[in-house]
């Protein structure tokens, strides 16, 4: 019987939480203090040491993310990535509203690191109350001398800017989040060049996740090894896991890396919905690929073991399907959300993800021919790889995994297709 590892999540049960004052009688921002006490290459060296990985969806490691800046760049930015839009996540928004002082505490240590003297928070628009515990954190750590001209009584400097999105969700990646709080259109930029020598304004700048940063200040209090004492050798420490669909305690759960699926799904969340049979189960956000029961049932909760099933551990988002699942509505939905969201940027994707939409509604609906298949198929993989960013590959692996797995229940809604159980016997 396994149980929650509660580091990140220590203090969000406990009344005003989200205060200075709580989270000072927790030892709030003494690992801060003993961040701005050390060189900021010593402070790099222990989050890179550490092994954190990034909590955004690719999961590479921060640490060597930041000893990417130029080494003779004349100024640096911090941006906190908080646009957490990807279906099946809400784990970010638990952090924002129950313990910002968490993720700021962690944006002053890793500024510090990286001298950065200014720091973004770009939050999702749809975050109300996060938003105003937000804002009233970073308010309650200028007042108290934790933020502004002199940090902690350092004499350093440091600020923060919270920028509110407005609802798209490719603000989620790096440089369209960047494009946005310029004030251009929020579309994603070719790379090379790259955040870290051309970011924001020109300037090199670090794009951190929200969860990545309230690690932070673990790391520091605690040392890189013993942050490395859990989760697996590659995926070390605990992640937050965002369970939602037919389980019957869906939540943000925290465990550590490596733990199994088949043991989250039934001692951390009570098994499937009413005793019915697991269908699949998508495990990092809606944009990896999904899996069968069986395969799911074999799967370790961390980058390498997902990776080795064929998908991906992404943001940590696992959304379960039980047995009563149209497999060919739940992409419908997902291809709509897709469709919706492209910035129209690229042709592939802008023309590409409208037309896998529409192809998957059409069969959906019991009104597509075979030839329509094909041409969903084909499309999925004239689209993915072929734009600035990857988001038609965030549509193009969806589409692929379920019509694989689940071909069957897309073939029995083709209007020329004889049911799979007559081919079979044909």
């Amino acid at each position: 019987m396994i149980e929650e590892t509660k580091v990140l999540t220590s203090r969000i049960h406990k009344k005003d939480s989200h205060t200075l004052e709580s989270y000072r009688e927790d030892g709030g921002y003494e690992a801060a203090a003993m961040a701005l006490a050390m060189d900021p290459d010593e402070v790099t060296a222990i989050v890179k040491d550490s092994g954190l990985r990034g909590r955004g969806g690719a999961g590479f490691p921060t640490g060597l993310k930041w000893t990417f800046l130029p080494k003779d760049r004349d100024f640096t930015y911090l941006c906190v990535n908080a646009d957490e839009s990807e279906p099946g996540t809400f784990k970010d928004r638990v952090i924002l509203d129950l313990d910002p002082h968490l993720m700021i505490e962690g944006t002053v240590i890793s500024c510090h690191a990286l001298k950065s003297e200014h720091a973004f928070i770009y939050i999702r628009g749809e975050f109300c109350r996060p938003y105003r515990r937000l804002v009233a954190a970073v308010q309650e750590a200028y007042e108290a001398g934790i933020l502004g001209d002199n940090v902690l009584g350092t004499g350093r400097k440091l600020d923060i800017t919270i920028h509110k999105g407005a609802g798209a969700y490719i603000c989620g990646e790096e440089t369209a989040l960047l494009n946005s709080i310029e004030g251009l259109r929020g579309q994603p930029r070719i790379k090379p060049p790259f955040p870290t020598n051309h970011g924001l304004f020109g300037r090199s700048t670090v794009i951190n996740n929200v969860e990545t940063l309230a690690n932070v200040p673990v790391i520091l209090k605690e040392g890189a090894e013993v942050y490395r004492s859990r989760g697996t050798e590659k995926s070390p420490g605990t992640r937050l896991f965002s369970v939602s669909g037919h389980v019957e305690r869906p939540g943000v759960y925290e465990l550590e890396h490596g733990v199994s699926f088949k043991d989250m799904l039934n001692d951390i969340c009570g098994g499937v919905k009413g005793g019915r049979a697991l269908k699949a189960v998508v495990p990092g956000g809606s944009s990896v690929p999904v899996l069968t029961a069986e395969e799911s049932m074999k799967l370790q909760m961390d980058f390498e073991s997902c990776q080795e099933c064929g998908t991906m551990l992404g943001s940590a988002g696992v959304i379960v399907m039980d047995e009563t699942t149209d497999m060919v509505w739940a992409l419908d939905k997902l291809t709509h959300f897709y469709a919706h969201e492209s910035c129209g940027q690229c042709t592939p994707c802008r023309e590409g993800t409208g037309w896998v939409a529409e192809l998957v509604h059409l069969i959906n609906q019991g009104r597509a021919k075979s030839a329509d298949f094909d041409k969903l198929i084909d499309l999925g993989t004239q689209i993915c790889g072929n734009t600035i960013c990857v988001f038609s590959d965030a549509v193009f692996m969806p589409v692929m995994s379920y019509t694989t797995k689940f071909r069957s229940e897309f073939e029995s809604k083709l209007i020329d297709s004889a049911p799979v159980h007559e081919k079979v016997g044909a």
